[in-house]
């Protein structure tokens, strides 16, 4: 298994391609791949291609993207059934992303791995950040009038979603397929109200705009209503399309189902301000609104939104996320957020339906995605995090990944005072955490070794001593195989 003329080696298993740079390095038996992931894989030689995140702006045409959305379940509506044949070329389309927040949530980073997908697909993606339009609040599915965000906010929100598009995104490819990152406020800051109204405003009728679902909805709410500030909202993402279609030639706009009405203003802006002689075709693509099967929103749990950022979301806390990811709803996410083939998908379908409590389709869609939004060192950490939760063996945990791992867990703070000396008792301090509710019912646990601390079973007569500390952060505490209790040092 080590060709002499092989440039790399790589070992599909249902989590995607691992790469073996090095032709020198052997795999000595397919044993030391199961130990490395408890998948099954298949051994195949290739010649090195540009995969991943990091290198889609080198591929040329080779998949249409209508075919690999349909296959994924992501083509809801387009608005011509011609798209697949005018795709055959290369072409340049957008999605715009208003800056609510300073870091996607899981659920809403759909829409740029259909970004990456349609620039591995041999075209030029546009990404546009609503610096303008985020200051007016879009109404698509909202029942209310969103909080204005101030400017300094919005600029501070794009700075902290930038991360995520440059990770999944080719911004240094071939001009073809290179990525670009616009602000809709450098073409609007230029705008004077006068001109909105003379130049866009005339080409809307309101009759139309009416019948919009996110204007119509608010409108049959006495109480509510909407602003004229919501309610001109089309018109500035209107203007948006017909911005790029002019100075980017851009021809497609996508974006999530809800944004299907807004997308047809834009094109029908388009089709207005050129004659039909001189007009390119400009077109639409939505994907269904990401919904788990009980209804409710991907990237919501009950602690809050799930967050793309590691400082809003830990690694590890999104790795569990997603393998808590229902049956109903683990292949559907595989097809949504992975770049796994069909072949692939299709064999975890399967293993999922013969040993479902293996969970094999969720363990492949968090694997992919930490590694995916935060790469691979990431993603070890998190698996290890959750092995030594399960195992109990947590002194092995490095700094970084004990830290996440705490935070995750039920913790309070301690003073390392009370730990000086011969410390606290741990039957005294129990109490005081989630794991017991009275030092008898601690000193039984303690009595029936149901309680461990770093992995070590506890005497009755322990006690909570400086040296229990890990790398100056914490000490771990567990009741029988599953309640855990993180002290954390203040």
């Amino acid at each position: 298994m080590c060709p002499d003329d092989a440039s790399s080696l790589k070992i599909s298993v249902p989590t995607g391609w691992l790469t073996i740079p090095d032709k020198h390095f052997c795999l000595f038996s397919f044993r030391d791949v199961l130990q490395i992931r408890d998948r099954p894989f298949r051994y195949q030689e290739h010649e090195p291609v540009p995969c991943g995140p990091g290198s889609p702006g080198s591929r040329s045409v080779h998949l249409n993207f209508i075919d690999e959305l349909q296959w994924r379940d992501l083509l809801f509506q387009a608005t011509s059934e011609d798209l697949g044949a005018y795709l055959q070329d290369s072409r340049v389309a957008y999605i715009g992303f208003d800056p609510t927040a300073d870091s996607l949530t899981i659920g809403n980073v759909l829409p740029v791995i259909t970004l990456a997908r349609w620039q591995r697909c041999g075209h030029k993606p546009i990404v546009v950040m609503g610096g303008a339009t985020g200051l007016i609040g879009d109404p698509s599915g909202k029942s209310a009038e969103r909080t204005l965000l101030d400017p300094d906010t919005i600029a501070s929100n794009i700075q902290g979603q930038m991360g995520t598009f440059r990770r999944l995104l080719d911004f240094d490819g071939p001009e073809q397929t290179r990525a670009v990152l616009l602000n809709n406020m450098d073409w609007f800051t230029g705008l004077s109200f006068v001109d909105v109204l003379r130049d866009v405003g005339k080409h809307f009728s309101v009759n139309a705009m009416i019948q919009k679902d996110s204007v119509s909805a608010r409108l049959s709410e006495r109480e509510q209503g909407i602003s004229y500030t919501e309610f001109s909202y089309m018109v500035l993402q209107a203007y948006d399309f017909l911005h790029l279609y002019r100075e980017h030639g851009c021809t497609i706009q996508m974006g999530g189902s809800d944004q299907w009405g807004n997308i047809v203003s834009g094109i029908d802006l388009i089709n207005k301000v050129f004659p039909s002689p001189e007009r390119k075709q400009a077109h639409g693509i939505t994907t269904p609104l990401v919904l788990k099967s009980d209804g409710s929103k991907m990237g919501k749990s009950e602690s809050g939104a799930v967050y793309v950022n590691p400082d809003r979301t830990s690694p590890y806390a999104l790795h569990q996320y997603l393998l808590n990811t229902s049956d109903d709803d683990a292949v559907r996410f595989l097809k949504y957020f992975t770049f796994l083939q069909r072949d692939q998908v299709q064999q975890l379908e399967a293993l999922m339906q013969d040993s479902p409590q293996q969970r094999h389709a969720q363990k492949a869609l968090a694997d992919e995605l930490v590694d995916m939004l935060h790469g691979s060192d990431e993603l070890d950490r998190a698996v290890a995090a959750a092995g030594a939760l399960f195992s109990g063996n947590v002194r092995g945990l490095d700094d970084r990944t004990l830290a996440d791992l705490v935070i995750e867990v039920p913790h309070t703070s301690i003073d390392p005072g009370r730990l000086s000396g011969e410390g606290v008792p741990l039957a005294e301090f129990l109490p005081e955490t989630t794991l017991a509710d009275s030092r008898r019912q601690a000193r039984e646990f303690l009595a029936n070794s149901a309680i461990s601390v770093n992995g070590d079973v506890a005497d009755p007569d322990r006690c909570l001593v400086t040296t229990d500390i890990l790398h100056d952060q914490a000490i771990l505490i567990r009741r029988g195989k599953k309640a855990w209790h993180a002290l954390m040092i203040s």
